[in-house]
C-alpha cells in the first residue's frame, strides 16, 4: 500500500496536459464487445479502472493491447462467459459489461459491481431499461443474469436522469430489433462519446446530449477508431487546485463548454480565468468572496467536483454552503478535513463551510473524488507535511497526478505505508 506525502505553501505555476475521460472510458471499453472486429480507442487515460477492464475483456477471449494512450481490442472471439467474481468486483462501471454482453450475445452473468464507496447507486433502471427491451433479468447469489431469446426496440422513461442506465440501455438497444427511445436520458458529454463511438461502429443513435435519445438497432457492427474526449472532472480538480494554491496554471487539452459550470463558480469567488479554444488559464488571487454552490445533474455543477470544491471554499472568506442533489451522502471527505482544521458541518445534503487556515495532518481518502480534497487541502498547507492514505482511489480517477503536480511545482511524492499488524 502507498500514501501521499504533501509539502504544500507553494503556488501551482505551469501547465497540465488532461488525459481522455475515465467516466467515458470505462463505457466505451465494454462497448468494443458489441463489434464483430478490432476497435482502436485513443487518448486512453491510464488508469487502474482501465485496466481492470483490460483484465475483464481477455478473460472473456479478446485480444487486447495497451500501448500508452492507445487501446486495440480484437473482440471477434469473445465468448459470454459467466463473470460472478474476480475482476468484475473491482470496479463499479463493471455494470456496462451487461448492457453490452446482452446486446451481443443476448445473455450475460455479471458479479454486483465494486468501487467507490460513498453511496449506494442502485442499478434498478439498467434493469427497468432491460427488462423492456424483452429480457429476463434475475439476481442470483450476488450476481446479475440477463438472458432473452430476442430484444427487441420500446419506449423506455427513466425515472432518475442515470448516465450508468443510459449508456447501458444504448449499448443493449444498439442490437435490437426495431426502434428504441430513451426518454429522461442524461445529458453528460460523456453521453455523447459513447454514441459516437457505437455510430462509427454502425449503430443508429440520434438525440445523444438531449433527453431524448433514438437507437435503430442493428444486426451487426464492426470496428472503427475513437479518440476519447477529454477529462472534464480531472480538468476541474486542477483547476480548483490552481485557485487554491493562489497559481497560475494553463491546462490543456479541454472543452471548456464542459466546465461552465465550475468556471462561473470560481470567476463568482473572483478566480480570475481565461478561456482558450482548448485550453483555460487560472489565475489565483489573494482574497476570495465566499459562495453557494448546488452540485446538479449536467449541465449543472458535477457531483464529481463537490469534493474538490469543499477545499477550495475553505480558502474562501466567510460561509459558503454546498449542496449535493445528486449524491445524498457525498460528504466523506469532511471529517478528514475537519481534522486539517477546516470548519465545516454537514446538515442534511449539505456542508457549510467556513473559511479557515488548513494544517498538516495524516487523513484518509475514502472514495476518489474525497481523495482529491485531500490532495488540494494539502496543497494549501503552508508549513508541514500531510498524509493521504487510500490512494487506491486517487489512482481510479487521476492518472500521473503525482508528475504532473511535480510538473507544476508541487511538493509530493509517494511512500510505502507501513501496515501495522
Amino acid at each position: 500500500m502507498e500514501k501521499l506525502m504533501i509539502g504544500g505553501g507553494r503556488p501551482l505555476q505551469g501547465v497540465v496536459t488532461i488525459s481522455g475521460a475515465k467516466n467515458s472510458a470505462i463505457a466505451l471499453i465494454p462497448a468494443a464487445i458489441l463489434a464483430e472486429s478490432e476497435v482502436v480507442l485513443d487518448n486512453l487515460p491510464s488508469l487502474s479502472d482501465v485496466a481492470v477492464y483490460s483484465e475483464i475483456l481477455e478473460e472473456l477471449g479478446a485480444n487486447v493491447t495497451w500501448s500508452g494512450s492507445q487501446m486495440r481490442i480484437d473482440p471477434s472471439r469473445i465468448v459470454s462467459i459467466p463473470m460472478p467474481n474476480g475482476p468484475v468486483k473491482k470496479l463499479r462501471a463493471s455494470y456496462y459489461m451487461m448492457g453490452a454482453l446482452l446486446g451481443r450475445f443476448k445473455e450475460a452473468t455479471i458479479g454486483l459491481p465494486g468501487g467507490c464507496n460513498f453511496e449506494p447507486r442502485p442499478i434498478d433502471q439498467h434493469i427497468k431499461g432491460f427488462e423492456a427491451l424483452g429480457a429476463t433479468v434475475t439476481n442470483e447469489h450476488g450476481s446479475i443474469h440477463l438472458y432473452a431469446k430476442e430484444l427487441r426496440g420500446a419506449k423506455i422513461y427513466l425515472d432518475v436522469s442515470s448516465v450508468g442506465a443510459t449508456i447501458n440501455i444504448m449499448l443493449a438497444a444498439s442490437r435490437a430489433k426495431g426502434s428504441t427511445i430513451i426518454e429522461n436520458a442524461a445529458k453528460e458529454p460523456e453521453i455523447i462519446d459513447v454514441a459516437t463511438l457505437l455510430n462509427s461502429m454502425g449503430a443508429v443513435i440520434k438525440g445523444a446530449g438531449t433527453e431524448t435519445i433514438r437507437i435503430e438497432g442493428v444486426t451487426e457492427m464492426h470496428g472503427c477508431r475513437h479518440s476519447i474526449i477529454p477529462d472534464r472532472i480531472q480538468a476541474g480538480t486542477y483547476m480548483i487546485a490552481a485557485a487554491a494554491t493562489r497559481g497560475n496554471v494553463l491546462i490543456d487539452n479541454v472543452i471548456p463548454k464542459h466546465l461552465e459550470a465550475l468556471t462561473a463558480k470560481l470567476l463568482e469567488m473572483g478566480v480570475r480565468i481565461e478561456e482558450l479554444d482548448e485550453s483555460i488559464r487560472v489565475i489565483g488571487q489573494a482574497k476570495y468572496e465566499n459562495a453557494d454552490v448546488k452540485a446538479l445533474i449536467y449541465p449543472g455543477f458535477p457531483t464529481d467536483l463537490q469534493s474538490p470544491m469543499t477545499s477550495m471554499l475553505t480558502q474562501a472568506e466567510g460561509v459558503s454552503v454546498l449542496s449535493d442533489f445528486v449524491y445524498s451522502n457525498r460528504f466523506k471527505h469532511v471529517p478528514e478535513l475537519v481534522r486539517m482544521g477546516a470548519k465545516i458541518r454537514v446538515e442534511g445534503r449539505s456542508a457549510i463551510i467556513e473559511g479557515s487556515k488548513l494544517n498538516a495532518a495524516k487523513v484518509k481518502a475514502a472514495d476518489l473524488r474525497a481523495g482529491a480534497a485531500l490532495v488540494i487541502a494539502g496543497l494549501t498547507v503552508e508549513e508541514g507535511i500531510t498524509e493521504v492514505t487510500g490512494v487506491e482511489y486517487i489512482d481510479r480517477g487521476y492518472d500521473n497526478l503525482v508528475s504532473n503536480l511535480r510538473h507544476l511545482g508541487a511538493d509530493v511524492w509517494r511512500e510505502s505505508e507501513q501496515i501495522e499488524e
